[in-house]
């Protein structure tokens, strides 16, 4: 893997690229799903004004002399400490790893094999929360940290890769869940709105015995994270957010709007799918409330995401104080489906940090 995350000096965001191999698998082209894109330009929300942030660059005219001087050698200092800081992580990261490097012995290294659970095969459990039942799973059960994965838009339990949960299992007690209305778990007769599922991952929680969990949500699982985070910030220990948007009906989520609007209006999608897609059309979004976030957090996106461009997950790091902000190079929409050992890594390493005042 490349370098880990750093602190940015100056800023408050922890930035890196994460690098890996072409894995080969289909990524979405900006063309996909171009036929349900079309419509009208009103009725759709958009968030209060962007604060546009400086990009680093002088942007005042006539530098010159001491004045002149003095900032080139802040700006070498900065960069100077950058990388020192850069290459102390970079380590400490490739260490967490297991990809260091050792003297040459006769005795060839062992070679590691991601652990793997059986998803089908871990029997379902129920819980009854805010007047419904919620089937899930769980892993890792001698582990005494915890650990609730939020899944995506259309989604159930079965979604999740068996390495990456596996991985994520090693050292925290995982549990997997279906939404309301989805898979496994019950439903009523009445829409519901992301604060709702923001809310049934709350009562989860206390359904399990935990006043608090970590959280990793991928998809609309990051939006309904995001919720849980404005809502009830005392449930959540830290905070993974992967492929996320604070709306999806902003410019840059055009694609994803497309798909949800198209799925909210068909009537051969299942109830629980036509109810997710109105939930995220009418959800109004996160902007607002990601400055008062105090939980530590972070983000993980692909180059290659389509549906939630890396961008968006730039701008929400930028208004969460102290997040993290991981982008893995050529990776889709989702990446842990495509890049398993590297998100499972990455995340028990930010889930393991103390970030605490020394």
């Amino acid at each position: 893997m490349g370098r880990g995350p750093v602190r940015d000096a100056g800023s408050h965001l922890k930035i890196s690229t994460l690098r890996r191999p072409h894995s080969g698998l289909p990524i979405p082209s900006a063309g996909a799903y171009s036929e349900k894109q079309e419509r009208t330009g009103d009725g759709r929300h958009r968030p209060e004004p962007r604060r546009r942030r400086s990009s680093g660059k002088y942007e005042k005219e006539g530098f010159s002399g001491p004045e002149k001087k003095d900032t080139e050698r802040r700006d070498f200092m900065k960069k100077t400490t950058i990388t020192a800081v850069t290459l102390v992580l970079a380590l400490c990261l490739l260490f967490s790893c297991g990809c260091t490097t050792t003297p040459a012995t006769s005795q060839q290294p062992a070679v590691t094999t991601p652990p793997t659970i059986s998803l089908e095969d871990t029997p379902i459990r129920y819980a009854d929360v805010n007047g419904v039942t919620l089937g899930y799973r769980e892993f890792g059960t001698e582990n005494t940290e915890p650990l609730l994965m939020l899944v995506g838009f259309g989604a159930t339990m079965e979604w999740w890769n068996s390495t990456f949960v596996g991985i994520l299992a090693e050292t925290y007690h995982v549990y997997i869940y279906d939404h309301r209305g989805m898979g496994t778990s019950t439903d009523v007769d009445a829409p519901y709105t992301i604060a709702q599922l923001a809310d049934d991952a709350a009562g989860l929680m206390t359904a399990l015995g935990y006043d608090s969990m970590n959280i990793y949500g991928v998809s609309m699982g990051s939006t309904v994270s995001q919720q849980l985070l404005i809502d009830h910030p005392e449930k959540v220990r830290k905070a993974v957010l992967s492929s996320a948007t604070y709306n999806a009906s902003i410019p840059e989520t055009e694609i994803l709007h497309g798909i949800l609007e198209a799925c909210a209006a068909d009537p051969d999608q299942p109830a629980g799918v036509r109810k997710e897609a109105v939930a995220n059309l009418e959800w109004e979004g996160s902007y607002a409330g990601l400055s008062g976030i105090t939980n530590d957090v972070m983000l993980i996106t692909g180059t290659e995401d389509a549906l939630t461009p890396p961008a968006v997950a730039v701008e929400i790091a930028g208004r969460i104080n102290g997040s993290w902000l991981v982008r893995f190079k050529d990776i889709p929409h989702a990446g842990s489906s495509y890049a398993p050992v590297e998100y499972g890594t990455i995340t028990t390493a930010f889930l393991e940090m103390d970030e605490s005042p020394a």
